[in-house]
Order: structure tokens, then sequence, then C-alpha cells
């Protein structure tokens, strides 16, 4: 497969995983509240011109044109105005933004149906309908997360041998040519060949490439049995490692130096093997810690927004270099798939398994992102009707306690202003993240 091709391909799974992220999201909403009763004329994956849809029983389900987003319409999620705190009027006597969109929210329900209005749920029944969503995205960006780790393997250098050194070159952190003069390698003096899997060293068994470094030093200069695996059969060989003097590295790579600055060897046993690169498969139990740390981090993005938002914007104006950790918008995040899905194409630089890993880990980040989104308290985000019910039942304990009559739901239609601002406020932002990911790309 040509990288082109592959490129395009790694942008099409995206869209698709962005397209049943949301449709899961939209059910996550919709089988609770139909559980509950509320009536739900609608649900639709995408915004814009409708391509298809089918009616099964009072719901319609169909996709829409553009896909960035969804919606399932909930009847009665506002509801009805309090006469003793009327909505504001236009100057003509009209119904304002806030008496049509109760007028909306109520024209589908029939006489005798009230019941199966939203806002006559109970607190805890709102609050499942409303989270539904949010904690789908969170499952189903646990779940591609935990397929990539423990399933396919993180990207590491694993115990299958790459290469297998014909000698112990006078320079081997420089690699160094071999000469007559060189000795036999502790490898290839052993039988071990490029492609062998490396099962145990030492009678310890290894499933890393950290693991075969560990026991390698473990074992020192003393000959050792280690089983191999080549072409589906397993064997034993005998290896003896050799003492070598060997540059010390830190964290990232560099070579370490001394107070002069002279730089740092180390005398350690050596073998004369290389590993391939893939994939190594990490524990369940270090899945957690992983989603922990991308739930704070996109936390964090979030309550740092106007600033990453500020520097992305810089970045555009050529004022300063872009920040590959900053935020990036839907062209940036298309981007990141298609060079996930191309890397290597065709060449087989990169394993398959890496690009399967990265592309899942890309899918389970952003529904992450998106069940963090959505825990923001505003409305239209899924949070702001999350934050009106907790408001809702708050009130209602304090009455109760106070021997108060029961003050009925919130009224969320009156933050429907405050939504309006924040929506225009998010396509703003979508549109800004555009134009820097096209003329400053991560």
């Amino acid at each position: 497969m040509s990288q082109t091709i592959a490129y395009i391909l790694g942008i099409l799974i995206l869209v698709a995983g962005i397209g049943v992220s949301v449709a899961l999201h939209e059910l996550g909403h919709m089988i609770p509240a139909k559980c509950f009763g509320v009536k739900v004329p609608e649900y639709f994956i995408g915004f814009g011109p409708r391509l298809w849809s089918v009616k099964r029983g009072e719901t319609e389900y169909g996709i829409k044109a553009i896909w960035l987003g969804g919606y399932v319409k909930l009847v009665g999620m506002l509801p009805p105005e309090n006469p003793q705190r009327p909505d504001r009027r236009r100057k003509d006597g009209s119904v304002g933004m806030v008496g049509e969109a109760r007028a909306e929210a109520l024209e589908e329900i029939a006489p005798g149906q009230e019941h199966r209005a939203f806002y006559r749920l109970s607190v805890p029944k709102k609050l499942v309908v409303m989270a539904g969503g949010i904690l789908t995205n969170l499952v189903l960006g646990v779940v591609l997360l935990t397929v990539a780790m423990a399933g396919v393997g993180v990207p590491a250098y694993t115990s299958t041998l790459a290469t297998v050194a014909p000698c112990v070159s006078s320079s081997i952190d420089a690699g160094a040519a071999c000469t007559q003069a060189d000795p036999v390698s502790p490898a290839t003096e052993a039988g071990l060949a490029a492609g062998d899997r490396i099962i145990s060293w030492n009678s310890t068994p290894v499933s890393s490439w950290v693991d075969v470094q560990t026991a390698i030093a473990d074992a020192g200069t003393g000959t050792v049995p280690v089983v191999v695996e080549r072409d589906g059969q397993e064997r034993t060989v005998s290896v003896t490692a050799v003492e070598v003097e060997r540059t010390v590295y830190d964290a990232q790579g560099v070579p370490v130096t001394d107070e002069s600055g002279e730089v740092v060897t180390q005398v350690r046993p050596y073998v004369g093997v290389s590993p391939t690169l893939g994939t190594v498969r990490a524990p369940l139990s270090s899945v957690p810690a992983f989603v922990g740390q991308a739930v704070s981090q996109t936390l964090g993005a979030i309550a740092t927004l106007p600033v990453g938002l500020y520097r992305a914007v810089a970045a555009g104006l050529g004022l300063q270099a872009r920040d590959a950790t900053g935020v990036v918008g839907l062209v940036g995040v298309g981007r990141m798939a298609g060079e996930v899905s191309s890397a290597g194409a065709g060449t087989g630089a990169i394993p398959f398994s890496i690009r399967l890993y990265s592309m899942l880990s890309l899918l389970g980040s952003l529904n992450l992102a998106l069940f963090a989104f959505n825990l923001v308290p505003l409305l239209p985000l899924d949070g702001g009707h999350v934050a009106g019910a907790l408001w809702e039942g708050a009130r209602r304990r304090w009455a109760s306690a106070r021997g108060r009559p029961d003050p009925g739901p919130v009224d969320t239609a009156r933050m429907l202003p405050v939504g309006q601002v924040v929506f225009y406020l998010l396509i703003a932002m979508a549109l800004v993240l555009v134009w820097v990911d096209v003329v400053a790309p991560v």
C-alpha cells in the first residue's frame, strides 16, 4: 500500500471513528430516556442536509451530511413558562428566544402525554440520561486504550533480534567495522541469528528488550542457557558474554559527561545483539493510570484554553512557533491520523502493530477528550444539563428540609442566551483552529 493511500485511509478511519463515537454517545442519552418513558422523536448523526433516514416507531433515525457531531431530540427538555416569572417579550409583544425554545420543546407532547416530557423526570433519572452520553465516551475511550495497550501492545523494542554482530569491534558505540583482529561476538559464536525471538535468558523468562538487557547484565560473563524461537521451534544455545567498555547514555539518549566534560563509560557484559522495533503488551494494571493521566491533561488543556488559543493564533500569525502539545483542530487531528496510518507504509520501516496502536490510541484519546469537554457545566454541553439537574436536586432538598413547597424543575431555559453565546464561541474556536492547523501545522 502506498503512503498516499494509507494517508487517506487514516483520515477515513478517523472520520468513521468519530461517527461511531458520536453515535454511541447519543445512544447513551437515548436508551435511558426511552427506558424512563421520555418521547424521542429524532436520533441523527451529523448536522446539515439530511442524507438518509428511517422511522421506527415514534423515532426517526438518520444521517446528515456533516459528521461533526449528532443529536438526539428529547421532548420537553425545557419546562413550561412559570406564570410567576414570565419570560421576556419582544417590543411587539411576541415571545422571545426563550419562549420560542419552550414551545419547540413541548410541541410534540400530545394531550395526556405530559408525563413523557424530560423535565418531568426525577433528578436521578435526569442525571442518568444526561450523563449517559458522557460516560459512554469514557467507557469507549478506556476500551480503545485497553485494546491498544494490553491487546496490540505499546511501541517498544522487542525480544526478537534484528541483527547479530559478527565480531566485538574496536569501537562498538561508533559502529566500527570488523577487522581480522577482532574476536567473534558471543552471539555469533553461540549461533544466534536475526529473527530469533528470545524466550528466556539464563532461565529467566523475557518478553521485552528491557527484560533481555536486564538478564544479560545479571548473568555477567558466565556461560548461560538462552532459549530462542526460530521458525516456530524452540532451541537452546549457550552464550558467554564478554566485558567491553561502553558509553553511558541518559534517558534522552545523550552521552553522559563528567565534570571535566569527558564522556562517561562503563564496563559491562556484551553479547552483540540488537532488537527489532515492535509492540509489547502492557499489563492491564497500567491502563487506569494512563487513562487518568490523559483525562487530567485534557482537563488541564480545557482550564487553560484561552491561553492555548492565544498561542495557537500567535503561531498562525507567525509570531511564535506552534506548540506541539497545544490545542489542535479537526485539520490537525486529521493530519495526525493520516501520518499515523501512512508512517512506514510500503517500506516496513514501522511495523503495522505500531500504526494500529497509534490509531487506536488516537481514537481512544479523542473519546476521553469528549468525555472531559462535556464535563464543563455550561449549556449546550451535557455538563450544563447535569449541573442543572444537580441544582434542581439541591433546591428540592433544601425546600424539603425547611418545610417549603417543592420549587419544581430548574428552569434551564433561562440559560439559553448563555448557551447560545457558548455555542457561537465553540464554532468560532473550531474555525480558528482549522485556520491555524492549515497555516502553522504541528
